[in-house]
């Protein structure tokens, strides 16, 4: 069972916020993890993973985007993991916003310099590990996952690629077509090599191409006034390709909304709600 080391605890909405420290295996090096548990007397609570974006760490949505209400009133934890292996020191790891240290990309890196680099494994694999370990209450089994950004983009692959895994899946301004965009090609270049077969394994755009059985709608909600719509996340890409093989996909351009957690916060209720629908589902 891994170690985990309590770093803070707060109460909410009669729940608590719980912040931890644990030595991850798959990263090789200490990794935090935000958690929401709601004051429910049941055990068996379902799961909702929060993936955040660009230079965020674990906090960043706890804090920002007042999930906490709903989550309480649905029975729903929160799980917000850190976006990247921290104090590994790798040359070049914290020389840009947009690559490396808080720019993870929940890719697993298979370039030998980046190896540490894999957020992936530790999002599906060892961080649901940790949680059943040491939460009784908690029903991995019943887990959903949402983010933003860099988040949404991490959400949407790791649904599609897991659907067994996961009840349903949403997203807020996600990098929906990571190989088409300047913020993607810098990532995927640099972690996984030049093959762009590789990068298709990551880009919710090619992996919807392949995924004929999606019965469970996907929600994305994106600012019309966000700064990066155009030229990095191509939400219409991905549209145009569940329109293909006829994924059932929620789009909502919300008129007037950036790209920030203020946007975040006025539509959290709504996603919430819409995973609850299914996680809560007999």
């Amino acid at each position: 069972m891994a170690a985990l080391e309590q770093i803070s605890s707060t109460k909410m909405f009669g729940g608590r916020n719980l912040r931890f420290r644990h030595q991850s295996a798959t990263l090789g090096c200490p990794m935090t993890f935000s958690l929401f548990v709601p004051a429910s007397p049941a055990s068996n609570l379902p799961v909702l993973y929060w993936l955040s974006g660009l230079t965020c760490n674990d906090e960043n949505f706890i804090i920002k985007a007042g999930a906490q209400r709903a989550a309480a009133a649905h029975g729903i934890a929160l799980v917000a993991p850190d976006t990247s292996p921290r104090g590994l020191n790798i040359e070049g790891e914290a020389d840009s916003w947009d690559f490396g240290v808080g720019a993870g990309f929940y890719l697993n890196a298979t370039n030998e310099k980046w190896k540490n680099w894999r957020m992936y494994d530790y999002v599906v694999k060892e961080l649901p590990k940790v949680l059943s370990d040491n939460f009784e209450q908690l029903n991995t089994s019943r887990a959903s996952i949402f983010g933003h950004s860099m988040g949404g983009h991490g959400a949407l692959t790791i649904y599609l690629k897991n659907t067994d895994k996961y009840k349903s899946v949403s997203a807020f301004s996600p990098i929906a077509n990571p190989i088409n965009c300047p913020w993607g090609q810098k990532a995927f270049s640099n972690y996984l090599g030049p093959s762009k077969s590789d990068w298709e394994e990551y880009d919710a755009t090619c992996l919807i191409k392949k995924c004929n059985k999606i019965s469970t709608p996907i929600l994305i909600e994106q600012g019309e006034d966000d700064k990066f719509l155009a030229e990095q996340l191509l939400p219409r890409n991905f549209e145009e390709a569940c329109k293909a093989v006829g994924a059932p996909l929620t789009l909502r351009m919300q008129p007037g909304y950036d790209h920030s957690y203020f946007f975040i916060a006025t539509f959290i209720d709504d996603h919430i709600a819409h995973h609850s629908q299914f996680l809560n589902s007999n």
